[in-house]
């Protein structure tokens, strides 16, 4: 019985270490802390971009549980997205939720793709999944990164077909007033 007791007691120690050890654990507990901050953010590639450029851009870290963080990323008055990361066997998936004002599904959502490993405790990487490359073939080839310091979070995009780069990084040093309800949130 001591012996089962003590090999119990060190695969519980091994699977503890191992979970604590592992980055995409250590970024998932990073993020949490920010849960019901929102922080104004920077368009930092493309210079030019016309959708994007000009306007506010406000993350908010709106709802956390131990599998599912929900970020709201307002552009301007346009409350249509929502970043959805899921934690799954030590392994992070990034989604992208848009909606219309009435709350409704836009036609493009829910596209994304799951980290191809554990990444890091400062960065995580997300190749188009198969759901995305059906969606948007264009898309296929997209990669999303997202890094998390001290200071700042980035989001990146790498379209690699065509060598295009998509980057906001927001001031986590500044957490700004909470902002209004984003589209589709109204029935959650």
């Amino acid at each position: 019985m001591k012996r089962v007791l003590t090999t119990l007691a060190l695969l519980l120690s091994v699977t503890l270490t191992s979970q604590a050890q592992n980055p995409a654990v250590s970024f998932w507990n990073n993020l949490q802390k920010h849960c019901g901050l929102a922080y104004e953010g920077t368009l930092e590639l493309p210079k030019d971009d016309t959708a994007f450029g000009g306007k506010r851009l406000v993350m908010h870290i709106r709802s956390c549980s131990p599998t599912q963080i929900k970020v709201p990323f307002f552009v301007g008055d346009d409350k249509s997205r929502t970043w959805i990361f899921t934690l799954k066997n030590g392994v992070i998936t990034l989604k992208h939720d848009h909606r219309h004002k009435d709350g409704s599904e836009d036609d493009v959502t829910q596209y994304g793709g799951t980290a191809s490993n554990a990444g890091s405790a400062t960065m995580q990487v997300f190749p188009a999944d198969q759901f995305t490359a059906s969606l948007l073939p264009r898309a296929a080839t997209n990669v999303w990164s997202v890094s998390l310091a001290e200071t700042a979070f980035s989001y990146n995009l790498n379209r690699v077909n065509n060598n295009s780069v998509f980057k906001v990084v927001f001031d986590l040093t500044q957490p700004i007033e909470t902002p209004e309800t984003p589209w589709g949130w109204e029935e959650q």
